[in-house]
């Protein structure tokens, strides 16, 4: 009762930002971010929009990759519109397909950019199963699997970006409090929604997918500290927000309920803000495989606390993305994984 007394009243924690704080008020601590690039998903809209605008506003380069351009384009005439001096970049990325990610990895690297700040903020939420071109549910393959390929594939550049620079790398995982949602074995019910759509359930798929973002944080930032990579990497839950991410699920019932929920309710700008103190802010130096809500480190579930479940996790990721392996190994039980 008392952290929801806290929350509506946007009572500031030990960072000294709360719930009702904005993106904006979050980076004054970082006034000029020229000197850092940063690849931002799912920036043509939401949260991640207005992510992209605040980095902007503080002069950080920008890499905005996305499935639509003419959103994209859309996207970066608007920030331009505010801040004329903005450098903005934009490429083709369907997160969904492993083949796009790499597409967009090897032209990246074609344009010999330093890349100091990976934001992987892209989200979907599939209100009808679906399976993406590399035999994988789509929820899960668009916003774990296609980010856990983007972030292994530009890691080698953030770490040498860090060691030219003697700026430290960030990543920041978007997930969700929803993970918490997620129960049992999340392998096996990944193999069976990827197999088939009989016990697909939308929630609970999208719970697994916010639960993988939290788990492959605490992995990565494991291998990073035993790499000595100047690179750290941090999870956050922005908060509740309506966003283009209902919008399949538009109508009166959908309506009533924000109205309902409505004081619960961050704007965009409040819900961006966490992303934005992971990224940007000093006092998160050197801080690495944490969980972020409100602007304060909090907890995540006892399943997305799991370190052996994090690197059960990561060891099935390389597996779906690798060229050479079939994902039998890990969906069928005759061809189970030894961990």
């Amino acid at each position: 009762m008392l952290e929801t007394v806290k929350y509506l009243l946007g009572s500031a924690g030990a960072s000294g930002y709360g719930s009702r704080s904005t993106a904006e008020q979050v980076t004054e601590s970082s006034p000029d971010l020229r000197h850092i690039t940063a690849i931002i998903t799912g920036a043509t809209s939401g949260i991640g929009a207005e992510t992209a605008r605040v980095l902007a506003k503080r002069r950080a380069r920008l890499v905005l990759p996305a499935r639509s351009l003419k959103a994209a384009e859309d996207a970066k005439a608007r920030i331009v519109s505010e801040f004329p001096d903005s450098e903005i970049i934009i490429m083709a990325l369907d997160l969904s397909s492993l083949t796009s990610v790499r597409n967009f990895v090897s032209e990246f690297e074609s344009l010999q950019l330093p890349l100091n700040l990976l934001i992987n903020n892209a989200g979907k939420f599939a209100h009808e199963h679906a399976i993406s071109e590399d035999g994988i549910e789509m929820t899960f393959a668009t916003n774990y699997l296609g980010h856990f390929l983007l972030t292994k594939l530009l890691l080698n550049k953030m770490i040498r970006t860090a060691e030219a620079t003697g700026v430290q790398g960030r990543i920041v995982n978007v997930s969700s409090a929803v993970h918490g949602w997620f129960s049992g074995d999340a392998i096996r019910y990944l193999g069976e929604i990827s197999r088939s759509g009989s016990d697909y359930d939308e929630t609970r798929a999208y719970a697994l997918s916010k639960l993988a973002n939290v788990l492959h944080t605490k992995e990565l930032a494991r291998r990073l500290k035993e790499m000595g990579a100047n690179v750290t990497v941090n999870c956050v839950h922005p908060g509740i927000v309506r966003t283009r991410l209902t919008r399949e699920r538009e109508g009166l019932a959908t309506d009533l309920a924000f109205l309902m929920a409505s004081k619960l309710l961050k704007t965009i700008p409040q819900a961006a803000a966490t992303t934005c103190y992971a990224a940007t802010h000093p006092r998160l130096a050197d801080v690495s495989g944490k969980y972020f809500a409100d602007c304060n480190e909090t907890s995540p579930s006892k399943l997305g606390s799991n370190l052996s479940e994090a690197a059960r996790l990561w060891s099935a990721s390389e597996i779906m993305v690798s060229k050479s392996k079939s994902c039998n190994a890990i969906f069928y039980p005759s061809s189970q994984l030894e961990y």
